[in-house]
């Protein structure tokens, strides 16, 4: 035991004194943390430039505009007289949507015949174009049901009857967990939890093959007795004890500074996130034994670590993805842990729903570290080899 917290010790004086540690794992994560959160200041897609294009001038199409006007997520900017012009805008950025309201389209209304009113998205922004459809599709439903409703009334016809006949289902929409579609609430700590995957990962990587670099190996290898497993587990604790520190920072101090997340969940959040440093220092404890090249084990890591948000179904369900990007992603920790974080976090669901997930962060531990310990014992190996031969040499 006495070992053991003698290497934790040690390990927290070289994270402290060394700048590749503490730039890593302290400075650049608070720097992430802010980073993230600042881009979504103002966490809700709202007054989104919309043009609208009005062939028929009449009372319908005004009031139908009227409505549009009155909706908080759009900003009607521009009027325009075709859908070149449309396009165009678009193109340049200018708009993000538009409405084409075409001629006749009172007349063919009243008429009983169908008319047909365009919406024009710009797709590649992908939920603006989604919260500009919502709001138009709103107006034009509640517009035609209100025309029709107004025809029925003028015959006579009773108003709760009438509007049996022109609305005879309601539709009730109940947007659960991101019901604002608020980019800050949502997308923040999925970026902070991937980035803090990577800074576990890379920093982890460099707990056992930077010693050569430093010329510490011997130290370490004296300071253990030897032990490869209280090298690495008494290393794995101190990595472990500074990502709780991150994790202070992030629902201590980040999330309440932005007014996000869910400070009901925070103990659910820790226990996944602490399954997640474990099985990401785990990782990088295995790289680092694997290659005793820093700058080689420092490219394994990215590559491995770089595409974790867009496999992890976070943006895209997995799912949807060709089988091999689907298989690519379960070897990656955030990918369990995204699944069980939607769960006991933005759910705010009991532990018990995310076992599964638990699982498979618990088997990368099981997994990584006793293959770490094998792999690096061939390095604690050379240096008993020397010491033994420096001796016979004496």
């Amino acid at each position: 035991m006495i070992l053991m917290i003698n290497i934790i010790i040690r390990e927290w004086k070289r994270i402290l004194s060394l700048k590749v540690f503490y730039l890593v794992m302290l400075v650049v994560p608070v720097a992430l943390f802010f980073f993230y959160a600042f881009i979504y200041q103002k966490q809700d897609a709202k007054n989104l430039a919309f043009a609208i294009w009005d062939e028929d001038q009449s009372a319908i199409s005004r009031e139908l505009i009227f409505l549009l006007e009155q909706k908080e997520t759009l900003q009607i900017t521009r009027r325009v007289s075709s859908e070149a012009e449309v396009k165009k805008l678009i193109q340049e950025g200018k708009i993000l949507g538009a409405v084409h309201f075409p001629a006749n389209l009172q007349k063919n209304i009243y008429s009983r015949h169908p008319s047909n009113v365009t919406l024009y998205t710009n797709a590649a922004a992908l939920v603006p174009a989604k919260l500009v459809y919502k709001a138009v599709a709103e107006v034009v439903i509640t517009g035609s049901t209100g025309v029709i409703l107004q025809k029925l009334v003028k015959t006579g016809m009773k108003s709760d009857q009438a509007m049996a006949i022109a609305n005879p289902i309601s539709l009730r929409t109940y947007q659960l967990y991101n019901p604002t579609y608020n980019y800050q609430e949502y997308l923040v700590p999925g970026l902070i939890t991937v980035g803090m995957q990577m800074i576990l990962i890379i920093s982890s990587m460099l707990a056992l093959n930077y010693e050569w670099v430093t010329g510490t190996m011997q130290e370490l290898y004296d300071s253990s007795r030897g032990s490869v497993v209280v090298a690495i587990i008494g290393k794995t604790i101190a990595h472990l004890a500074i990502s709780w520190i991150n994790f202070i920072i992030i629902t201590g101090i980040i999330f309440p500074f932005f007014d996000i997340g869910i400070p009901a969940a925070t103990g659910k959040f820790f226990i996944l996130y602490t399954m997640l440093s474990l099985a990401c220092i785990g990782i990088g404890m295995f790289i680092s034994a694997l290659f005793k090249d820093v700058m080689l084990s420092g490219d394994v890591a990215l590559f491995y670590t770089s595409p974790a948000f867009v496999f992890s179904g976070f943006t895209f369900p997995r799912w949807a993805m060709p089988w091999y990007d689907q298989y690519y992603a379960l070897i990656m920790p955030y990918t369990a842990f995204l699944d069980g974080f939607f769960k006991v976090y933005y759910m705010n669901l009991p532990l018990k729903y995310a076992q599964g997930e638990f699982a498979k962060l618990l088997l990368f531990c099981v997994v990584m570290y006793p293959t770490a310990m094998l792999l690096f014992k061939r390095q604690f190996n050379s240096i008993k080899d020397e010491k033994e031969t420096a001796t016979i040499a004496d």
